[in-house]
């Protein structure tokens, strides 16, 4: 099954920086610009989202990330405009869509399939006919209903499935037939709103394997929002972190898992890399060095260094002997994290040399703190 072909996206080296906001936003699939929402209650003003600048590119897979009620569900259906925003504007693919008229609105929702946590399938329909519905609605011919909708079973799976009611299906099985549903217009987005919230984790990474072929083979620019840091780290190319309804952090996933800047996003990380401290060495760990203390190094590997023997060498031919604390592997998407915490024994003389070689080889180095006396 392929999408019909998309226009050529900009690319952002050859925008000149004087451009106006309009055809700045040309250059992405998504983009808001200085987005607000205020809720009146009882009489006060209550922002809900505050200044937002987002721009999410043609074809990636971008997570916004944060706790509960951070403003994630009112961020993702303003976005296709199913709640109004307070100020700001939003362009999608280019074409500013916050002042444009229903019929005209409608037509662009239509490139934004939308997936929630509860499914919203009608239980009187069966399977087929949940995923005709909507062109059905829009008043499509026979013949091009049946093409689409047995082409989205096949690409669900759910081929020997489209004659059962909801009421038979697992849950897995009912988020299927719901992202079935969000692609029968064949959108260039797909907004996944806590997609994954209701299921069990085996099953969760089932539907994100699922949602990584379609952005791959059909090209689909994905959004999804969850408070679940681990659908971040499997899934997304790209993520913005939540806060009290601010962006308060966007990076590339390996930044942000890597080198997050904000107290929040911090902690995300050290949730979902299980980077808490031992609690010997949490306890004794100093953040001012004195004399004969040792120094504790956070070390992490990316790709290919993840399978040299650096730390070997580090030893061996540098006679900077380390006691290895803690290590393990991660994996961001497709990519490979290796994570130590190692204390540097002995004379402490050769720490910067040593530091500096890791770094010259590409691996992020960071003294976390110090400890008076030996781990080992």
């Amino acid at each position: 099954m392929t999408w019909p072909e998309q226009s050529t996206v900009c690319q952002m080296a050859r925008v000149p920086v004087t451009l106006t906001a309009e055809i700045f936003a040309k250059t992405f699939m998504i983009s808001v610009s200085a987005l607000e929402k205020i809720y009146p209650a009882a009489g006060k003003a209550t922002p809900v989202l505050r200044d937002i600048h987002l721009e999410i590119k043609k074809g990636e897979i971008f997570g916004i990330v944060g706790q509960s009620g951070a403003g994630k569900s009112t961020l993702i259906r303003c976005i296709n405009l199913l709640e109004k925003p307070t100020r700001g504007q939003i362009w999608i693919e280019g074409q500013e869509i916050t002042a444009l008229k229903p019929k005209a609105l409608r037509l662009i929702r239509r490139q934004m399939g939308m997936i929630f946590q509860h499914f919203n399938l009608l239980s009187c329909k069966t399977v087929y006919e949940n995923i005709e519905l909507p062109l059905k609605l829009a008043h499509y011919a026979e013949h091009k209903r049946h093409d689409t909708v047995l082409a989205l079973l096949h690409l669900t799976h759910l081929m020997d499935k489209q004659h059962c009611y909801p009421a038979a299906l697992s849950g897995g099985q009912k988020q299927r037939v719901a992202i079935a549903r969000a692609l029968v217009y064949q959108p260039k987005i797909l907004l996944c709103d806590e997609a994954t919230s209701s299921l069990d984790p085996e099953t969760t990474k089932n539907i994100l394997q699922l949602l990584k072929d379609i952005n791959q083979d059909l090209g689909l620019t994905i959004l999804l929002i969850t408070h679940d840091i681990e659908v971040i780290k499997i899934l997304c190319d790209r993520v913005g972190l939540l806060d009290n309804g601010q962006l308060v952090e966007q990076a590339d996933i390996v930044s942000f898992f890597t080198a997050p800047v904000s107290t929040l996003g911090k902690k995300f990380v050290s949730h979902a890399l299980k980077q808490t401290l031992p609690a010997v060495l949490a306890k004794r760990l100093q953040r001012i060095k004195k004399e004969n203390s040792h120094a504790i190094l956070r070390i992490v590997f990316r790709g290919h260094a993840a399978a040299e023997p650096l730390i070997a060498h580090l030893m061996r031919e540098m006679d900077m002997p380390l006691n290895i604390l803690q290590a393990h592997i991660e994996c961001l998407k497709d990519i490979t994290l290796g994570i130590m915490l190692a204390e540097v024994m002995g004379d402490q003389t050769t720490l910067q040399h040593g530091i500096n070689y890791l770094l010259a080889k590409g691996l992020q180095v960071e003294v976390i703190g110090y400890v008076d006396e030996s781990l080992a």
